[in-house]
């Protein structure tokens, strides 16, 4: 299982390869190859170079380019107007649909089943991702490949060691850590993108949330005010969106500090719990409307909104380790309150690292987030307040404290 998930992992880093330049090829009116067909042809030169490696033979490749090859030379010498499919898609599909046919042989039958899937949801949204690229526009995609660079080019470059006062200023952590949090807000910018105009309240509110919370909570507390037949519609989406918070520490925790999730996992569980009861309460009390507001949300993923989150970061690192050594947890936790008022990541990233590091204890660090989350949220409900209705702030208030009563309740009876 170690080398399957391994092999994995490889596949998928393939299929992001292929997906990062077909993106670009997407946007050519006269490429006769976009987003699919370059996935697939990532993915054909994974698979094939692992059947390579596990039969000893590189001919296994070098079939797969010609078919490959020939198929992409045979549609750009067609003429234009002689099908409107030129068949490169099909043509990477059979390669691909070969080659885990022969992995499914060659005991790699689990790993086979998973690109399998993974590909048939690649052919079957096919207008979903062809409109989502549509819908982004170049400014996206420079900012996408800015921070690529970021993390793939410029992340390796940086020294992996402390700097400053309690050596907490580390590059490539800062960059790393960035990197992260650029790529988890593109993936839900990213959902709005591939979102039709007639997208449901669920998966506006989850992808807002995964996109930025701050953004979503004020765009509907504003169309909340302009239109009272969204209040309804409206209070959902902010709940929604604030729920996502509690996946978000969850995927952070898991990824930088799995020792921190497994203590918070019960708390965060209880809040999402008590919360979505909450949310299926208010579903069933109003109308949705089929037809919802844009969500206006700027792309999460720039070099310069991922520099301004690094250093956001290095100062709360600085001064959560400041407070921590001149006033204890005390300390620590004043800096959580203050940093989750605008930014619930950085504070978050800051505690995990520092448990790393081992200048906090876990359950520190987890009472440290669980607080930055309750400012958090205080700051949200002021935004209801200035910029929505009544009405909505009565709802959302009561969301958040059913959540956050439950999160805080299982976290004292476990502490």
């Amino acid at each position: 299982m170690p080398d399957e998930l391994d092999h994995l992992i490889r596949l998928l880093q393939a299929l992001g390869i292929g997906l990062l330049i077909g993106l670009e090829r997407e946007r050519r009116e006269e490429a006769r190859a976009g987003v699919r067909t370059f996935a697939l042809i990532a993915l054909s030169g994974a698979l094939t170079a692992l059947l390579a490696v596990r039969f000893d033979s590189a001919w296994i490749m070098a079939a797969a380019l010609l078919v490959l090859g020939g198929g992409l030379t045979a549609a750009y010498l067609r003429r234009a107007d002689q099908l409107n499919d030129p068949g490169t898609t099909s043509i990477a599909a059979a390669v691909v649909t070969f080659a885990l046919g022969a992995m499914a042989w060659a005991d790699h039958a689990a790993l086979a089943v998973s690109v399998a899937i993974l590909t048939t949801a690649l052919l079957y949204f096919r207008a979903a991702l062809h409109g989502a690229v549509a819908r982004l526009s170049r400014q996206d995609i420079v900012s996408l490949l800015e921070v690529a660079v970021l993390a793939f080019v410029l992340l390796p470059l940086l020294p992996d060691r402390g700097y400053g006062p309690y050596a907490v200023l580390n590059p490539y952590r800062i960059a790393l850590l960035a990197a992260l949090i650029s790529g988890l807000s593109f993936s839900g910018y990213l959902a709005l993108k591939m979102l039709p105009p007639t997208h449901g309240v669920l998966l506006l509110g989850i992808a807002g949330g995964l996109a930025s919370t701050t953004a979503t909570t004020l765009a509907f507390s504003r169309h909340a005010r302009r239109d009272e037949r969204l209040a309804g519609t409206a209070q959902i989406v902010i709940l929604l969106a604030n729920l996502v918070l509690f996946v978000r520490i969850g995927v952070l925790s898991a990824l930088v500090a799995p020792a921190v999730l497994a203590a918070l996992l019960p708390a965060l569980a209880a809040g999402i719990a008590a919360g979505g009861a909450y949310v299926a309460w208010c579903w069933r009390q109003h109308a949705h409307t089929q037809s919802l507001p844009e969500l206006e949300v700027r792309s999460p993923a720039d070099l310069r909104t991922a520099l301004g989150f690094a250093a956001l970061f290095a100062v709360v690192q600085l001064a959560a380790a400041w407070l921590n050594d001149t006033a204890g947890a005390a300390g620590l936790y004043l800096a959580g309150f203050a940093a989750g008022l605008t930014d619930l990541d950085a504070i978050t990233l800051s505690s995990l690292r520092m448990v790393n590091t081992g200048q906090i204890q876990v359950a520190q660090a987890g009472t440290v987030i669980l607080i930055a989350y309750m400012a958090n949220l205080v700051f949200k409900l002021s935004t209801v307040g200035v910029l929505g209705t009544r009405p909505v702030l009565r709802h959302v208030a009561g969301g958040f404290a059913l959540g956050a009563t439950a999160m805080i309740g299982v976290w004292a009876v476990m502490g």
